[in-house]
């Protein structure tokens, strides 16, 4: 698919709309959960996509911010009616958000990109550092069979789903009994040994994987800091492994039209070819393969 058909293939989801924070939770150190109620972003969203968001009543900062969807929240009849979305406080946007209070007003415009492929493995290992355990919940569930998205989009095309997370002390880590409660093998590391294993999510995701008797029938997914998600891009490459990588770089619109978010892709896997790529319409999931670092 071309950039300009893949643009066009995911604007026919996109929805625009004004609503109101529904709950905001704390859930690590300057970690957050929001939710708001948006049930045509919530319909279609797919593992992996984000939304743009941005206060309603404020001028600054006046462009909004992705965000990966981190979850779907169904209503008693089971139709999808809000996302919930995890950030980290840091910034002149996320900051004053971990502080609004429900019926905060915002715009939210989504689901963007393209997110991950459903594709069948038998194990699916998810590689995440710092807050890119965020659009690993919804992929998980997808490959387990717990949950459909979007529309006419395959379930169940994994038999079992390991995460290997980490961060730089116990106190970052978010979201982990979430995952364990829908069967993942969490497998935990910090920089300074507080929680899991004293390591890196790259060494530690190739001592889990062992061998190469397993690889073929093993894929990895992987987001967070870019030098872990190269370390693990390149590891898979080597090995063999399918790999996909949802790259975090920062957006400004998030819908393809200011190119500020642009990543050097290969035009062919296994050519030294590249071009520039819109991680906002293009990405922002790669095949690892294809990034050049």
């Amino acid at each position: 698919m071309s950039g300009c058909d893949a643009a066009i293939h995911y604007a026919d989801h996109i929805a625009v709309t004004e609503t109101v924070v529904e709950k905001l939770l704390e859930l690590a150190q300057d970690t957050f959960l929001i939710r708001l109620e948006a049930p045509q972003i919530a319909a279609n969203a797919l593992p992996g996509q984000f939304v743009m968001v941005r206060f309603a009543e404020r001028d600054a900062p006046l462009i909004g911010r992705a965000l990966a969807v981190y979850d779907i929240v169904d209503d008693a009849d089971g139709r999808a009616r809000a996302i919930d979305l995890v950030f980290v406080r840091k910034g002149s946007f996320t900051t004053p958000l971990s502080h609004c209070s429900p019926g905060t007003r915002v715009q939210v415009w989504g689901p963007l990109g393209n997110g991950f492929d459903p594709r069948p493995c038998e194990t699916l290992v998810m590689a995440a550092g710092g807050i890119g355990q965020t659009p690993m919940l919804m992929l998980a569930r997808e490959a387990l069979g717990l949950r459909q998205f979007g529309n006419a989009r395959s379930a169940g095309w994994a038999k079992s789903v390991r995460l290997v997370y980490g961060a730089r002390t116990k106190s970052l880590l978010a979201c982990v009994e979430d995952f364990k409660r829908v069967g993942i093998d969490v497998n935990l590391c910090t920089d300074d040994g507080t929680a899991g294993s004293h390591s890196r999510v790259p060494d530690r995701l190739f001592e889990l994987l062992g061998g190469d008797g397993q690889h073929a029938t093993t894929r990895v997914a992987t987001c967070g800091p870019e030098i872990m998600m190269q370390k693990v891009a390149e590891g898979c490459v080597a090995r063999g492994i399918d790999c996909q990588v949802s790259m975090e770089t920062p957006m400004a619109c998030g819908i393809g039209i200011c190119f500020s978010c642009v990543a050097k892709v290969r035009t062919t896997l296994g050519e030294s070819d590249w071009d520039y790529r819109r991680t906002c319409v293009e990405g922002p999931v790669f095949d690892a393969g294809q990034i050049v670092w």
